[in-house]
């Protein structure tokens, strides 16, 4: 975790803690107030306990909306891609990342629906499948409910690396696994190439790009965005990746508090542009497991559909 970014967790917790510490003390010395004197203060009613009440009020609102519903609210959100690299043809691409799936269903059945309402010639998986091996049932019942005209890809993100190694997560769900493998993807006379790369062996992307011929229209998944500065003379037109969650909680006007992402802040979410590639940061649809806080605030699941087409 960047040096800022544990800065800003800590400010974070400082304020909330700070809050909640001066809310008790101004309950404890009305309460004690009352038992030594047998008479009320009006400490619980001065502007800067109600301040502090005001405050506290609005955190556990927030907290019970992050845990009780944005988990919940899926976003789906459409790119329009034009390229001069595909002349008649559009392919409709959807990327799902970090489903997290725990023992209880969250959003896989409303994702299976959503998807499926759309029609897409692709579906990608970038990574981080399963907080628990008694979620693997669901998952793969989610994955092998999903439908795609062309193909259904996945790479393995860093639970898969790190816990789940002995789990074979994709078999009997339709996905291929792109494990530093291409795949070219064709539709009326016309291709697009994919390819993918786990994120336990992430110096195998330059040979594993360089074969990917020019001239055509190239996806890249990788659950991390770490690689995408290093692509310079690399045929990578979209690069697809997940991890950050979009920080689970942002804060308005200032975004993520964290990213767990080599470059911090600076690509926490959403689309960008980096030289000549379009970087794109899912924000997941799961919850992380661990001490995280089961919540999402202003971060919320998504499911990204990219219509890649001509030039118009």
């Amino acid at each position: 975790m960047p040096t800022s970014e544990k800065i800003s967790l800590l400010l974070f917790l400082f304020v909330v803690t700070a809050i909640y510490i001066l809310e008790l003390f101004f309950i404890l010395v009305f309460v004690v107030t009352k038992l030594s004197h047998g008479q009320t203060t009006n400490i619980l009613w001065c502007k800067p306990a109600i301040v502090i009440h005001l405050l506290a009020a609005a955190g556990i609102i927030c907290f019970l909306y992050g845990h009780l519903i944005e988990p919940y609210w899926i976003e789906v959100k459409v790119v329009q891609i034009q390229t001069d690299e595909l002349k008649k043809t559009s392919f409709r691409l959807v990327q799902i990342s970090d489903l997290h799936c725990d023992k209880k269903e969250r959003n896989e059945k409303r994702t299976v629906k959503l998807i499926n309402r759309m029609e897409p010639d692709i579906i990608v998986f970038t990574g981080d499948a399963i907080n628990t091996a008694s979620a693997l049932p669901l998952f793969k019942d989610t994955m092998r409910d999903l439908n795609a005209g062309l193909a259904k890809l996945a790479v393995r993100g860093n639970f898969e690396v790190d816990y789940w190694k002995n789990l074979d997560l994709f078999a009997d769900t339709g996905f291929e696994l792109l494990d530093e493998k291409i795949v070219a993807l064709r539709k009326n006379g016309e291709t697009v190439y994919v390819s993918g790369l786990t994120c336990e062996n992430p110096s195998a992307f330059r040979n594993l790009l360089q074969s990917v011929p020019d001239g055509h229209y190239s996806v890249f998944l990788y659950h991390y965005s770490d690689l995408v500065e290093d692509l310079a003379r690399l045929n990578v037109d979209l690069y697809l990746c997940g991890h950050t969650h979009g920080g689970q909680v942002a804060l308005p006007l200032y975004g993520a508090l964290i990213t767990l992402s080599k470059f911090g802040k600076k690509y926490e979410s959403g689309m960008y542009t980096v030289g000549d590639t379009i970087l794109y940061v899912n924000r997941g649809l799961g919850l992380e497991t661990g001490l995280a806080p089961k919540v999402r605030f202003f971060a919320r699941p998504e499911i990204t559909v990219f219509d890649i087409g001509p030039r118009k």
